[in-house]
């Protein structure tokens, strides 16, 4: 994970709970991610991505795949594209989401152009296209950080719906 990113969840109780999600809008409770106040997403813990940048609509995470997210024949597994691509779509809608408003994937598509060798930062950018009141819809570029070489694209589109409330 790259060392500037905010450290991710490693149990159930590190994660934020309601009230940091009902209590901020979603650019706020990105800026807190970013800033270390809360806890990152443990996905990104697991497969070596964190969050870099937030702007709202706009979020970045980078990452280095490393030998542990191979598929049998060597090369980075496609699911690992996926996540952190899904990660900065899904997050950069959360990003333009009112205080008490939360998102989850409906669906996405991700295009890999080229394979990603081991080792190499990467970095994941989602930029929302549209959000509604009840979805939106947002794309993601996967690139080198060094080379700025395309390795994937995707969209998504996000369901928008109002938090559970805190207990």
């Amino acid at each position: 994970m790259p060392d500037t990113a905010p450290r991710a969840a490693r149990t159930l109780d590190e994660l934020p709970d309601m009230a940091d999600l009902t209590g901020r809008s979603g650019l706020e409770f990105m800026q807190d991610v970013l800033a270390g106040r809360l806890s990152g997403p443990p996905i990104g813990g697991t497969l070596g991505f964190g969050v870099t940048e937030v702007a709202k609509g706009r979020v970045t995470f980078e990452g280095v795949p490393e030998f542990a997210v191979t598929n049998p024949m060597r090369g980075v597994h496609g699911g690992w594209y996926g996540a952190i691509l899904d990660s900065c779509m899904g997050c950069a809608v959360m990003s333009t989401l009112e205080r008490g408003r939360i998102y989850t994937t409906l669906e996405f598509k991700v295009n890999i152009t080229r394979a990603v060798p081991l080792g190499v930062r990467v970095r994941a950018v989602g930029q929302t296209a549209h959000a509604g009141r009840r979805t939106a819809v947002a794309t993601g570029e996967l690139r080198g950080v060094d080379d700025g070489r395309l390795y994937a694209t995707a969209s998504t589109t996000c369901l928008i719906m109002d938090a559970p409330k805190a207990k």
